[in-house]
């Protein structure tokens, strides 16, 4: 049986759908704003970022809305800007449960 297109993002994933939340960017804005959010913990080469910006137009959660030259700027769709959510919310069950099991080997 297939693995389900996009189930759970990779790290880098999760980090480029949420360079465009809050606006456009081009590629290369897209791994500044991560690399700052992330203190240099996360970096993205051009590989890895442009395959997944591909990725993620093909699958309608980015739209390109300007190419001036080799320079294409993106825009987060309804749907990219759903499934940033429904990742943040799976991140989030995944620490508190961490967080649960943490507590109980400190209580034990």
């Amino acid at each position: 049986m297939g693995k389900k297109p996009l189930e759970a993002l990779t790290e880098p994933m999760f980090y480029v759908l949420m360079a465009f939340l809050r606006q456009e960017r081009c590629g290369t804005e897209a791994a500044e704003f991560i690399a700052a959010k992330t203190r240099g913990r996360v970096r993205l080469g051009p590989g890895t970022l442009y395959t997944i910006l591909g990725k993620f137009e093909e699958e309608g959660l980015l739209q390109e809305v300007s190419v001036l030259g080799r320079k294409r700027t993106y825009r987060l769709t309804e749907k990219g800007r759903a499934l940033y959510r429904e990742e943040l919310e799976r991140l989030r069950a995944c620490v508190a449960d961490g967080d649960s099991e943490d507590c109980e080997e400190v209580q034990a």
